[in-house]
């Protein structure tokens, strides 16, 4: 996958350094860490953290369409403060292994962060309603059964990126992504706090 030139932090997956590496201590990449797709038709990750540094990030992400019970979903109303945007599906394995992971960070992350779901590739919004009652997710999803939400990502996911978790700033632009699994909550929730504090210190907007 071809990313745009620009500055990248890249985190070890399931690492136990990621408030050090918060802090400064950064491995400089030029692309998402993805796997191959194998026969399964979706591309997998291992779930390492790629930062934007707030002066590199790309033009705000437009996203609109309808939730999963066909109510108005438009991502300009999530501006102000990070937003968390979870690439899902009820069929996806990887996706029910985390699921309690994101829960809990939405939970810990409270007022500090929005929260949104993209299910993909769902024949019918019935079995991603299921998904939702049996994690007890708490935030709405665009239902896009074609992946074709995901364009909007071009340089960050592919239409056939699936888990995958990327952070906006407060002004909706792509801050941070982590393709596969999330590693764990604490890493999710410390790589908000991070883009929530750069946007507390003027780096960016919202």
């Amino acid at each position: 996958m071809t990313v745009p030139s620009r500055t990248r932090r890249t985190l070890p997956a399931r690492s136990v350094v990621l408030g050090a590496v918060l802090a400064g201590v950064v491995l400089l990449t030029g692309c998402n860490a993805l796997q191959g797709t194998g026969d399964k038709g979706y591309v997998t990750g291992d779930g390492s953290v790629t930062l934007v540094d707030a002066t590199e990030r790309d033009d705000p992400i437009t996203l609109s369409g309808k939730d999963l019970d066909g109510q108005d979903l438009d991502l300009e109303d999530f501006r102000g403060k990070p937003t968390v945007v979870v690439v899902w599906g009820a069929w996806c394995v990887d996706c029910r292994v985390e699921a309690p992971d994101l829960v809990a960070a939405a939970e810990e992350l409270g007022d500090t962060a929005h929260f949104v779901g993209i299910d993909v590739r769902d024949p019918s919004t019935e079995q991603a309603k299921g998904f939702v009652r049996s994690f007890g997710v708490p935030y709405p999803s665009f239902y896009s059964p074609d992946g074709e939400a995901l364009l909007q990502f071009t340089g960050t996911l592919t239409p056939r990126t699936i888990p995958a978790t990327v952070v906006l700033d407060g002004e909706g632009r792509v801050a941070a992504s982590i393709i596969g699994r999330i590693p764990s909550t604490t890493t999710l929730v410390e790589v908000v706090e991070d883009v929530a504090g750069t946007a507390a210190g003027g780096a960016t907007g919202g």
